[in-house]
């Protein structure tokens, strides 16, 4: 098995193309969920967490190029795959250009499709794997202590954290500058597949604000970006 824990999209109108490269993706120990047109497939982005999107070019209602341009727009990076009918060198371009990372025409080889979803999924993953920070992290007059779970605040007061806490501090912590999406969060803080609504984050964070920020009202430390994620500044 490659990676069974590796969730993949898979975007294909033609039923009988679909149930074997579903069969097939799921023999090698993916986690595949199914996509039929462009709109279904939106709706399962914009609710679920995938490691890895298969998508057609020509699809019902929605066209694969612009699911890919819908993708894009909303700052989620999930590595796409695009497979097209279409061999010329202009429709390539074209995908690329819109945000795919990698094309591949029909009729295609097994092999080569289930070793070109094994590269984007693994270097998606190193992209995603910051350097750790260890142990105990300080900023400002905070220190926080992720293994033992706890924090001094600025003035003084000891913060007991929940594990969900701590694994987002660090999380946040990790990737200082960059704006974490919410999709990453719920993956890797919760685990989930399925995302609950942004509040939930959103909670965490006015609870950061709280217990470290000298005036919650206008944080310095933890800042959420509407519409895309939350983000980490020293």
């Amino acid at each position: 098995m490659t990676n069974p824990k590796a969730t993949i999209l898979l975007v294909e109108d033609e039923e009988n193309l679909h149930e074997a490269l579903k069969l097939n993706l799921e023999m090698e120990g993916y986690e595949v969920s199914s996509a039929f047109n462009g709109t279904e497939a939106l709706k399962k982005v914009a609710n679920e967490y995938f490691d890895l999107i298969v998508l057609d070019i020509m699809l019902p209602e929605v066209d694969g190029i612009a699911v890919t341009e819908s993708i894009r727009v909303n700052n989620n990076e999930v590595p796409i795959l695009i497979l097209s009918a279409k061999n010329s060198s202009t429709d390539r371009v074209l995908g690329l250009k819109k945000g795919a990372d990698d094309y591949l025409t029909k009729p295609f080889n097994l092999e080569e499709l289930l070793l070109r979803v094994e590269k984007l999924i693994e270097k998606n993953k190193k992209m995603l794997e910051k350097e750790t920070i260890g142990d105990s992290y300080e900023f400002g007059e905070n220190k926080i202590d992720f293994k033992a779970q706890d924090a001094i605040s600025w003035n003084g007061q000891h913060i007991e954290l929940s594990k969900k806490e701590a694994m987002l501090l660090k999380l946040l912590i990790e990737n200082k500058g960059d704006v974490v999406t919410r999709e990453k969060i719920l993956q890797v803080v919760w685990g989930y597949n399925v995302y609950p609504t942004t509040r939930t984050i959103d909670n965490f964070i006015l609870s950061f604000r709280k217990y470290f920020e000298e005036d919650s009202r206008n944080p310095r430390y933890f800042h959420s970006v509407r519409g895309v994620g939350y983000k980490y500044t020293d």
